[in-house]
């Protein structure tokens, strides 16, 4: 009975490990998936990821926006044939305990040098959709004094 018990135990850890692993590979594929439709121009599939009550917070200071006025801001870039190239170089991810909100944070390669972002998606009808999502300039530290001063003199 014991063994059975023990069995029993690490195919429910297993499982849940291999449900976590499999969830990150979607989370992944979809948020790549997301950041390709930006730099093809595939609005249509860029805001289908997005859940209607998403946030997403640029790099500059006025830029707070909910998914449709995102949606209206960045038209004339997707209409244009290109709105922007973000390639992730790291990325985490993480679980809440009943798997169903996961959020992440990623290192992006961008027309602005490395930025980092991070964004939180929740699992609604088996579909991952995005929530969240903060795309920050990185400043290195040595060079912060000079950014200070740059930015508050606008």
């Amino acid at each position: 009975m014991r063994t059975v018990f023990v069995l029993l135990i690490s195919l429910i850890f297993v499982t849940s490990m291999y449900s976590q692993e499999a969830s990150e590979l979607v989370i992944s594929k979809a948020l790549d998936k997301w950041h390709a439709d930006a730099a093809t121009a595939n609005g249509e599939e860029y805001f289908e990821i997005m859940d209607d009550g998403a946030i997403y917070i640029g790099t500059d200071k006025t830029e707070y926006w909910n998914k449709n006025e995102f949606q209206s801001w960045s038209k004339k870039y997707f209409d244009a044939g290109k709105a922007w190239s973000f390639k992730v170089k790291k990325r985490n991810i993480y679980f809440s305990s009943d798997k169903k909100v996961a959020w992440f944070d990623e290192l992006l390669e961008t027309w602005m040098g490395d930025c980092r972002a991070s964004g939180v998606v929740e699992l609604k009808n088996g579909e991952w959709k995005l929530k969240h999502y903060h795309l920050s300039v990185t400043v290195p530290n040595e060079d912060i004094k000079e950014f200070i001063k740059l930015t508050s003199e606008k």
